[in-house]
């Protein structure tokens, strides 16, 4: 036997408070024209009943909507996990409450922006598709939003990021100190901007440095596919002339070639030398210790919240050309060496 449930509505409450349906609403809005005493009448009969009050009725009175839009590609790993919870955190603190959604293509990505733009969301925090439709810019053009870690140009809006180009090459600079010349760069697609200002960081460490770069080896693919990075380590290791060193580009990518470097039995840093990327808290304990480049999520994810939660009480406009980087540092641990030649 199906059991059936009817939602609570404002007559019930106003039935068994003796109150008008009116009364309701205004007493659960904190309306100053309703006396304290039928307020927590009212509010203790609500919450008996498990009422819920509707919130685009709300808005329609003038109530300001507490509902934040985050969009993730991906959130099976440490780095958007803790992008989540630091923003979940930040809003809850400051009246708000995040409703995350994963897109990962363009058009989910479109559908979702549509869907919190419908559900009266009082603004977005996005991290991107590379190439997102237009009828996404166009709407987000024209609501509360912020940009976080990728970097869209025509998107209006202030950007949260980290210094990618210089993280990168700081890694790789490290790892041409040691010797290494055959380093190969395992990255996320060019087409993201972190892609790209990651692979220009790979480069700029051996021109800095005037190194022939001939022996580098670049790959780039998708940076939330994890099989990508597996299968990239695997190719790279079963050439004639295997690369020295690896460097990486995404979190994922660094899980997969973790776990493949321990299945293949490679000795790491004796075999080959790896810079990761991220820090997930099992970097520390991996073998010999990952060396990594270490980004300030928490503080980025809770900054960029900040800024966005301030510009949208006080009514600021958000679709102005503000840049705030974080700064990533090189954590060195066992999984480097000079290169023994």
């Amino acid at each position: 036997m199906t059991q059936s449930f009817r939602m609570v509505t404002a007559r019930d409450v106003a039935e068994i408070a003796n109150v008008s349906v009116s009364t309701v609403g205004r007493a659960l809005a904190d309306d100053p024209r309703i006396s304290a005493r039928t307020k927590s009448r009212v509010k203790e009969v609500a919450s008996r009943l498990g009422y819920v009050g509707n919130l685009p009725a709300r808005q329609m009175r003038g109530a300001k909507s507490n509902l934040i839009g985050l969009m993730l590609p991906d959130i099976r790993n440490h780095f958007y996990a803790t992008i989540a919870e630091a923003l979940s955190d930040c809003c809850s603190t400051n009246g708000y409450q995040l409703a995350l959604s994963i897109a990962n293509d363009p058009e989910t990505e479109a559908r979702h922006v549509t869907e919190l733009i419908s559900a009266r969301a009082a603004g977005i925090v996005i991290v991107s598709t590379a190439q997102p439709k237009r009828e996404t810019r166009d709407l987000l053009n024209n609501f509360p939003h912020v940009q976080l870690l990728r970097r869209i140009d025509n998107y209006n809006s202030a950007w949260f990021g980290i210094n990618d180009e210089e993280c990168l090459c700081e890694g790789t600079k490290h790892l041409l100190e040691l010797g290494h010349r055959r380093i190969a760069y395992i990255g996320g697609s060019r087409e993201l901007s972190t892609g790209s200002a990651r692979r220009t960081g790979f480069r700029r460490a051996f021109q800095e440095m005037g190194i022939d770069r001939s022996e580098a080896i670049e790959i780039f693919g998708p940076p939330s596919y994890t099989q990508y990075g597996a299968n990239a380590i695997q190719e790279l290791l079963n050439r004639p002339n295997p690369p020295t060193a690896i460097i990486t580009g995404t979190i994922r990518v660094t899980q997969a070639i973790l776990e493949t470097l321990h299945q293949m039995k490679i000795s790491v840093p004796d075999d080959l030398s790896f810079v990761g990327f991220g820090d997930a808290p099992e970097f520390k304990w991996w073998g010999p210790g990952l060396t990594t480049l270490c980004m300030p999520i928490e503080d980025l994810a809770t900054t960029c919240g900040l800024w966005f939660l301030h510009h949208i009480d006080s009514g600021k406009h958000t679709n102005q050309q503000h840049s705030s980087v974080a700064k990533a540092t090189l954590t060195i641990r066992g999984s480097t060496a000079a290169l023994d030649r």
